[in-house]
Formats: C-alpha cells, structure tokens, sequence
C-alpha cells in the first residue's frame, strides 16, 4: 500500500493520496485545488489517480476534487447522506452508509458520522493483502486529534438557523458509533492545528482511536448529551466570512481552473489607472514595510501562512483586486487564494515608489508609549482579536472589535477620538488599522507588540 498525507500549512487542511502498488490505482481524499501536488506524487510513485473522494461539503476551502476528476479522468465518490438539502448539484458516484470503494486491492468502507455537517462520512481503510482488519480511518472534520469538528458553521457561517443544536445532538449519536471501532486503528484527520474548524485541534498530524478514546474531550461524556453539546458549541471561534461561500461553491456546479494561473505584472500606467478607478489593492508585503510607507487606501494583509484567511474575511468574491508583493511571491500568493476561490486577481506590482502617487506611513508605537495613553477620555483602545481571545483577558478599557468583522461595525470605532489598535503580537492590528485608514480613519497609531508584549511584562488584564 501506498500512503502519503499532505498538508497545507496555510489552511491546516489535510489530503490523502492511498495506492495499491500492485496495480496502480490510486484515490485521493479531500484535495485542495492546486492539484498538481497529487499529480506529482502519483507521476513519481508509478500511480493512476482513478478516484477521487470527499468526507464532505466543505466550509473552509475550495476542494480541488472536480478539477482532479477532469485532468485525470478518476471518478468522484462524494456523500449522498444528509437528505436533499445536502445534496451535490452534479454528477458523481453516490456514497451511503455501508458502501464500499475498492482501490485495487484496498477497501474504504463508508460510515455516516453526522454532526459537523449532515452528510459528513468517514473512510475505514482496509489493506486487503495485508490484513482483513481495517488499519486506517479518514475522518474528515468529524474527529480531530484532540477534539471534534463543530457543529455550528451552517447556522454562524450560511445563516441556517436551528442547525446547531440539531448537529451537535447529532455529533454526540455518531461519536459513540465511532468509539466501538477497534482502538488500534490509526486516525488521520482533515485539519490540525490552527483550523477554524474546531476551538482545539492538536498540532500532530495523526493518531489512533484507542488514544483519542483517552485523551480527546468528547469521549468523555458517554452518558451525558446535554453536557457534550454545551461543551461543544461553547467558545467557539468566529466562522470566516468565506465559509458560507465555500459551502455554496463545493456543492454546485462552477468553472474549473486545473492549473495555477500567472498573473501579469502592471506597468506604472496600468496599475494608476486601475487604482485611480477604485480597484481594491491588497499590500501582501511584510508589516514592517507597510507601516514605513504605503499607497493610501490599500488593504494590508501580509503574505504569511494566514494570507488567504484574512483575505476570506476581508475580499468580496465578486470584485477584482490587485496585489503588492514580490514577483517571486505571485506563485505562492496565487495557490492560497486559489484554495479559497479567490481568482479575481488582474495583475500585481512589486514596487511602489515610482507609481506617481503619494505614500503614508502608519505610527507603531511602543508599549511605553502605548501606556501613557490608557485611561485618558479621548483615547479609544480598539483590540481587534477574537471575541474568545478577548474574553479571556484583555486591556481595561479597550472595545473588542474583530478584525474579520471590522468593515460591518466601524461604528463603533470613534472617528474623533485617538485610536490605539492591538491584537496580540501585531499582524491583526495592521490589518485593522489598514480597513480604518481606506474608511476614512485618521489620528491612529498601532500598538504592534500586542498582548503578547502586555503579558510577557505582566501588565493587568481583566477578564
């Protein structure tokens, strides 16, 4: 048997490729759309991707499965569970509960383990030559390393309303199904650490059920529902504002884009005009250098692992936008905005001191300085992190406004007072103060050290 687990550092999104050596045939599990990955893995593995599978409508990214099914020609496997409200709007291979997929000489048998959404299934993988005992378990957003998926993004993320409480009753029926299966088996997950998807994902890739039986919180409560599905739908963190998009667009049918696209670099003429016309301009460089100088009006959302995110929250799908970074930047920058459907991009500009326009600096300031403000009436301290992340301590006196949400609730932002924008180690903040500055902002200043800074010098917090 062939295994390989690749994982998008950006997403915490895991895919699987799974082969039977003996004669080729190859599926994947919930591939993300740049998929030139798996067809490099199968090219040097001496693998034929014949089918391709997912363990749900996803939220959380654009699952590349139909532009894999495309470039290949491997049939699509997806759920026909959860009723016709949860249906694919296109051809593939129906999957129920019981069903089997063979791959050569391998097995995934299909369980249904609704809950974090009505059609979600799980894979048993059995290695037939090997072993007639299953050795493998795709659980997709269902069962964590260390926690479970969340049952509350249909009605948070899609306004569906009554879903929650239904899910994760629901959650509680399928985690006790799963903890009969044997102990032994190893579970790979569809995200880690860092997904939107649950409130406490472990960091390791992978586990067994036996360990998560003893270590995993939802498996503690073999007798009492209520308790389960308060813990489960508490604290949870704030759903993306993509995710309802994502939703939409994994279930019906949309155009395919089977290679990741090279987008244009703009002359100096290009790029004023469209900036002059109000096109969105995204500055992906480093924070550092947006705050020494940067074009009035544009959006700073620097280019780490959080880029597409940010992005999701922030870029309506319906408009285009240019983006500021490095040439050798625009690949990377392309794929983690690809993996959410963002493909609206016209075209990009390394350099902004010869465009003819006038640049603006942004005012970090230290935590000394920062501390000579507090308590004074004409100051608002504006910490933009989650509501969870604010809950549990913050700054006295500071309005919790999230970032993700900043555009729909700058009225609670003062325009006459000084604002002091924080989150917690400074990333967040200048996104912050970037939206405010395009909306008309003015008489800001950046606390960049954070919370992080706050605590490290054990400054007071309130909760």
């Amino acid at each position: 048997m062939f295994f390989q687990h690749v994982y998008d550092k950006t997403l915490a999104q895991a895919s699987y490729v799974i082969g039977c050596q003996k004669t080729g045939e190859s599926i994947v599990i919930d591939p993300k759309r740049d998929i030139d990955t798996y067809l490099e893995i199968a090219q040097k593995n001496n693998l034929k991707i014949t089918h391709v599978a997912e363990t749900h409508i996803h939220a959380d990214f654009l699952a590349g499965t139909r532009e894999l099914a495309q470039v290949t020609g491997a049939k699509m496997y997806l759920s026909d569970e959860g009723g016709p409200d949860w249906s694919y709007e296109f051809s593939h291979e129906g999957l129920k509960n019981g069903d089997k997929i063979k791959v050569g000489n391998l097995s995934l048998e299909v369980m249904h383990t609704p809950g974090h959404t009505p059609e979600s299934i799980t894979f048993i993988l059995t290695d037939n030559p090997a072993t007639k005992e299953p050795v493998m378990v795709f659980t997709g957003d269902f069962v964590f390393v260390g926690d479970i998926g969340r049952p509350d993004l249909l009605e948070k993320a899609a306004g569906l309303k009554g879903t929650q409480d239904k899910g994760a009753e629901q959650m509680y029926d399928s985690i006790k199904k799963f903890s009969e299966l044997p102990e032994f088996i190893q579970l790979w997950p569809g995200h880690g650490a860092g997904s939107a998807c649950g409130k406490s994902l472990g960091a390791v890739p992978s586990s067994t059920i036996g360990y998560e039986l003893i270590r995993n919180w939802a498996f503690q409560y073999p007798k009492d529902k209520k308790g389960f599905t308060t813990y489960l739908l508490d604290g949870q963190p704030e759903p993306p504002k993509y995710f309802a998009m994502m939703k939409k667009l994994n279930r019906v049918d949309r155009p395919l884009l089977p290679e990741v696209p090279v987008h244009k670099k703009l002359s100096a003429d290009e790029f004023k005009s469209a900036y002059e016309e109000g096109t969105k301009i995204i500055d992906a460089r480093d924070k550092a250098e947006f705050a020494k100088a940067h074009l009035p009006g544009t959006l700073h959302i620097e280019g780490n692992n959080s880029f597409a995110t940010w992005a999701g929250w922030l870029v309506d799908y319906n408009e285009d936008f240019i983006i500021i970074a490095d040439e050798s930047q625009m690949e990377d920058l392309t794929r983690k905005l690809m993996r959410i459907g963002l493909d609206n991009i016209k075209g990009f500009v390394s350099e902004i001191d010869d465009l003819g326009i006038n640049l603006e600096e942004s005012e970090i300031i230290s935590l000394e300085e920062f501390k000579s403000y507090l308590g004074n009436p004409e100051v608002q301290v504006v910490d933009v992190r989650g509501v969870s992340e604010y809950q549990e301590g913050h700054i006295k006196g500071a309005d919790n406004v999230f970032v993700g949400t900043l555009p729909d609730n700058l009225d609670k932002v003062s325009k006459e007072k000084l604002k002091l924008v924080h989150c917690q180690s400074g990333s967040r903040a200048t996104i912050a103060a970037s939206v405010l500055l395009r909306n008309g902002f003015k008489n800001l200043k950046v606390f960049s050290g954070g919370m992080e800074q706050w605590n490290a010098k054990n400054e007071p917090v309130v909760n």
